[in-house]
C-alpha cells in the first residue's frame, strides 16, 4: 500500500486538466489498439456520468437560490441592473448560436466511407431520444412547440429532482424561491448561511465525483476512436476557433455598449482593468477575481462605488455571458456532430438553460461539466458526449472568464452613466 500511495498522491497533485488530458491519451491508444477494451469501459463511465447528472440539480437549484437571495441591490437601480445583465446575455447567446450555426464545427470532420457508415447507425442507435426530445416539432404548429416548452415545467414540488430530464423545473423553482425568500426572509444573512451549507455540501459530493472525471473520458475517448477514429476530436479544432471567435465578437459588442452608454472610453477601460482581465485569464474563476475588478474600477478607472459594486460583486454572480455563450455553441456542436437537426423550439430551451445554468455558475467548481449536463439533458442530447469537451474546456474556460469579467465591466460603466462623477 504504501508503494501505491507515493504515486496516488503525486496523481491527485496534478491539476484536473492534466489528468484529463492523460486520461484522453490512454483512452485513444486504447481504442486505437484495444478496440474491444472500449466496451469494458463504456458501462462505468455512463454510470459515473449519471451520478454527475443526478448532482447537477440539486447543485444548480442551490446556486441559483443563493446568488438570488445573496445579491445585495441597491432601490431604484434594479430595473435598470436586471436589464442590462438579460440583454448582455441574450446577446451573448444569439451571438453564439449564429456562429455556431454558420459554421456547424460539428460537422466538419474527416470520415472514411466504413466511419460514415457507423456514425449513421450511431445516429440511429440514439435518434429516438432525441425525436421524443424536440424532433416531433417539425410536424406540429407553433403553439404545439410552445406548449411542448411550457409541458416541461414541473407537476410537483420534488418532480424537478426526481425527472431528469426536467430541467427548466429546477431553474424555475430555484427563481422562484429565491425571489420569495428575498421577500419573506426575517434574517436574509443567515438564510444565505444556511443556503451556502447546502450548496458547499452537494459541491464536496460533486468534487469526489469530479475526481473519476479522467476515468470516464478515458472510457468514452476510447470508444469514439474506436467506432468513429480521430475524426470527432478534428472537429473539437473547429470548436475552439468558432468559440474564440463568438467570444471575440461579445467582446467588441460591449466596447461598443460602453462608449455610447457611458464616460469611459474603451481604451481607457481596458487599460485600466488589465490586471483584473489577467487574474480572470491565469485563474479562470470570476469569483476570485471579483476584488480585483472592483479595484480596478473604482482606483483606475474611476467608476463611482455604487456602480462598481453593482457590477463587479452583484453582476459576477449573474453576468456569465462567456459562460452562457458557450454551453450553448457546445449543445449545437454535439447535435452537429451526430447529425441531429435540432428544430427552433429546442434551440429556445437551450437559450433558456443556458441563461439559468450561468446564474450562479462563477462559485462552482467545474460550472461547466455541470452547466453542460443540464443542458444536454434538457434536449435529449447524449451526456458522455460533453465529456468529449473536456479536454479542451480547460482551455477555453480561461477565455469565458475574462469575458464573464468584461461583462461586469461593461455593466459597472453603463450604471455610472454618461457623465463622470
Amino acid at each position: 500500500m504504501k508503494i501505491l500511495s507515493v504515486p496516488l498522491r503525486y496523481w491527485q497533485s496534478l491539476p484536473l486538466y492534466v489528468r484529463t488530458l492523460v486520461g484522453m491519451v490512454l483512452g485513444a491508444l486504447m481504442g486505437v489498439f484495444w478496440p474491444h477494451a472500449a466496451e469494458v469501459f463504456k458501462g462505468p463511465s455512463k454510470a459515473l456520468m449519471g451520478l454527475v447528472q443526478m448532482l447537477a440539480a440539486p447543485v444548480a437549484f442551490f446556486a441559483i437560490t443563493h446568488a438570488l437571495v445573496g445579491a445585495k441591490i441597491e432601490k431604484g437601480k434594479t430595473p435598470r441592473l436586471i436589464i442590462l445583465l438579460i440583454t448582455n446575455t441574450c446577446v451573448a447567446i444569439l451571438i453564439g448560436m449564429t456562429v455556431a450555426n454558420t459554421l456547424q464545427p460539428g460537422t466538419r470532420r474527416t470520415v472514411t466511407a466504413e466511419q460514415r457508415q457507423q456514425v449513421n447507425q450511431q445516429k440511429t442507435h440514439h435518434a429516438a431520444e432525441l425525436e421524443q426530445a424536440g424532433n416531433a416539432a417539425k410536424s406540429t404548429t407553433t403553439v404545439d412547440s410552445v406548449g411542448q416548452i411550457l409541458g416541461k415545467l414541473p407537476k410537483s414540488l420534488l418532480g424537478p429532482f426526481t425527472d431528469g430530464g426536467s430541467v427548466i423545473g429546477v431553474i424555475v423553482l430555484a427563481l422562484l424561491l429565491g425571489l420569495a425568500l428575498r421577500q419573506v426572509s426575517p434574517d436574509p444573512e443567515a438564510t444565505v448561511r444556511v443556503l451556502k451549507t447546502f450548496m458547499d455540501a452537494f459541491i464536496m459530493i460533486l468534487h469526489w465525483v469530479v475526481q473519476l472525471v479522467p476515468l470516464i473520458v478515458m472510457g468514452v475517448v476510447a470508444e469514439e476512436v474506436a467506432t468513429n477514429g480521430f475524426s470527432s476530436f478534428f472537429s473539437l479544432i473547429w470548436l475552439i476557433v468558432a468559440v474564440l471567435l463568438a467570444l471575440a465578437l461579445q467582446f467588441c459588442y460591449y466596447m461598443i455598449r460602453v462608449r455610447l452608454g457611458s464616460w469611459v472610453r474603451p481604451r481607457d477601460l481596458v487599460r485600466g482593468c488589465r490586471d483584473a482581465l489577467a487574474m480572470a485569464f491565469s485563474t479562470a474563476s470570476s469569483t476570485a477575481t471579483m476584488p480585483v475588478t472592483y479595484e480596478c474600477l473604482v482606483a483606475n478607472v474611476k467608476v463611482r462605488e455604487s456602480s462598481a459594486n453593482l457590477g463587479a460583486l452583484v453582476g459576477a454572480n449573474f453576468n456569465n455571458d462567456g459562460t452562457a455563450l458557450y454551453e450553448a455553441m457546445a449543445a449545437l456542436f454535439v447535435a452537429q456532430l451526430l447529425g441531429y437537426h435540432l428544430p427552433w423550439d429546442s434551440q429556445l430551451v437551450i437559450v433558456l438553460c443556458a441563461v439559468a445554468a450561468s446564474v450562479g455558475a462563477a462559485g462552482i467548481p467545474s460550472a461547466g461539466l455541470i452547466t453542460m449536463t443540464l443542458v444536454f439533458t434538457a434536449v435529449g442530447l447524449p451526456l458522455e458526449y460533453s465529456l468529449l469537451l473536456i479536454p479542451i474546456d480547460w482551455f477555453l474556460d480561461r477565455f469565458r472568464t475574462m469575458i464573464n469579467v468584461c461583462g461586469d465591466l461593461c455593466v459597472s460603466c453603463v450604471l455610472d452613466g454618461r457623465k463622470s462623477g
